[in-house]
């Protein structure tokens, strides 16, 4: 009885202490999400004004650009996978692999190769451990994206894109991020970037046209200089959309940890009073059963 009583305070001692740890990044996490919140809803002004700039150059210019057309055959694309860099964030990152992995097999089905470029340690773990192949990965401070990323990573996009076929190249460009509706529901997201598909963060108002616009110089300047800067900032946004998202994941995975500890907690104190209990009874059968034997 004695060893058992023992191991039920080993256990309770320890998962006393993985409760403070579990409090603590859940305090953690909800610091933070109100500052990732206020980026995303501050990142929204910019990317609308850019996108309803660049809606106009495309809708309202009779041009043939490389990144507004469809190419006649899309025979190579590329796909960004948002994820994290740290885990206890419950299934995040999990499904933002589970819909990776979805597009990818449907562009496969399509035909096409695909070329993988990832966001966050998860993901790169994720296909390391499998042995596939990756283009390029980018780690650190996923919870907190920086925009030098996210430009980075649009460098790293449009090069691919301007890049023949035969040379390596691709034809269009996913992005596999996690939109972020709520602290409840975070919503896995495919989007297609290029060849470019204009769509506004926020719905306008229907009384909302588009002006019309003088271009100075000509169109395809204008759209040589606003177009890396929207896909920068359409990625920018994606990044810090699942950063809100993984920060919210984790402050409910850590709630609910924290909420079993204390429930095992309750359920190995009752286990050590019982075996306290029946350590005890047996201790006095024992004295009982002495003295009668001594009286007898």
């Amino acid at each position: 009885m004695g060893a058992q009583i023992r191991v039920y305070r080993q256990k309770i001692s320890s998962t006393t202490s993985m409760r403070k740890i579990f409090k603590a990044m859940e305090l953690i996490a909800t610091s933070r999400i109100g500052k990732a919140r206020a980026r995303v809803a501050a990142s929204l002004p910019y990317a609308n004004a850019i996108t309803r700039a660049v809606s106009a150059v495309a809708s309202q210019s009779e041009i043939d650009h490389p990144l507004t057309t469809e190419p006649e055959q899309i025979r190579r694309a590329a796909v960004l996978v948002i994820t994290a860099d740290r885990g206890l964030a419950g299934s995040y990152s999990a499904s933002v692999l589970k819909q990776a992995e979805g597009l990818i097999e449907l562009l496969h089905e399509e035909g096409k190769e695909v070329k993988t470029y990832v966001v966050g340690r998860k993901a790169q773990a994720y296909f390391d451990f499998r042995n596939r192949e990756y283009a390029r990965v980018w780690t650190g401070g996923t919870d907190a994206p920086e925009f030098t990323t996210a430009r980075e990573i649009g460098e790293a996009l449009l090069t691919e894109f301007a890049t023949d076929y035969e040379d390596g190249g691709v034809d269009e460009i996913h992005v596999v991020y996690t939109r972020f509706k709520s602290m409840v529901t975070q919503e896995p997201t495919v989007i297609r970037l290029l060849p470019l598909e204009v769509v506004e963060e926020q719905a306008a108002s229907e009384s909302d046209l588009l002006p019309l616009y003088e271009f100075e110089p000509e169109t395809e300047r204008v759209l040589d200089a606003l177009l890396p800067r929207y896909i920068e900032s359409r990625i920018f946004a994606a990044m810090l959309q699942a950063a809100a998202s993984e920060l919210a994941a984790r402050q409910r995975a850590m709630k609910s940890a924290g909420d079993n500890a204390t429930d095992l907690i309750k359920k190995y104190t009752r286990l050590r009073n019982t075996a306290r209990q029946a350590e005890i009874t047996q201790e006095l059968s024992e004295i009982v059963a002495g003295a009668d034997a001594l009286a007898s």
